[in-house]
């Protein structure tokens, strides 16, 4: 699995990469701005990512607008839409319209509310097929 995880926090980079190194390689970014331009790369490189880990708040661009550049660059890309990058947002807001937003205006495959927990983030990626079910 590659992953990229984008969040302006050291510490909650820090852990959704202790959490995911074992499982494969890890990207990090720290705003919408990086993400973009790391996902454009890998993509344009045919290294693509399998997974995202997204804040929503973030300077510069946020998540909102850095995950529909991700799906408006899939699809300039040619990308098929079952083929594109599994994308679980990871935030403290716990908003329905955050929620609604990030599901079906951004197309995120899921959503964790911080703190994460381990468990619960490994059982997501179980459940998109990232990692084997006796991981």
């Amino acid at each position: 699995m590659r992953a990229l995880i984008v969040d302006d926090d050291f510490y909650c980079r820090s852990y959704l990469q202790e959490i995911l190194h074992p499982y494969g390689y890890c990207d990090v970014a720290v705003n919408g701005d990086e993400a973009i331009y790391a996902f454009r790369r890998a993509l344009s490189e045919g290294k693509p990512y399998d997974l995202i880990c997204m804040d929503l708040v973030m300077p510069e661009i946020d998540g909102h607008n850095a995950l529909r550049e991700i799906r408006d660059i899939e699809q300039d890309m040619g990308v098929a839409e079952n083929d594109g990058v599994k994308v679980i947002i990871t935030t403290v807001l716990e908003d329905n319209v955050d929620t609604h937003n990030a599901f079906f205006l951004g197309g995120a495959t899921s959503y964790l509310v911080k703190p994460i927990d381990e468990n619960v983030l490994l059982g997501e990626l179980r459940k998109l097929g990232l990692i084997d079910q006796a991981a």
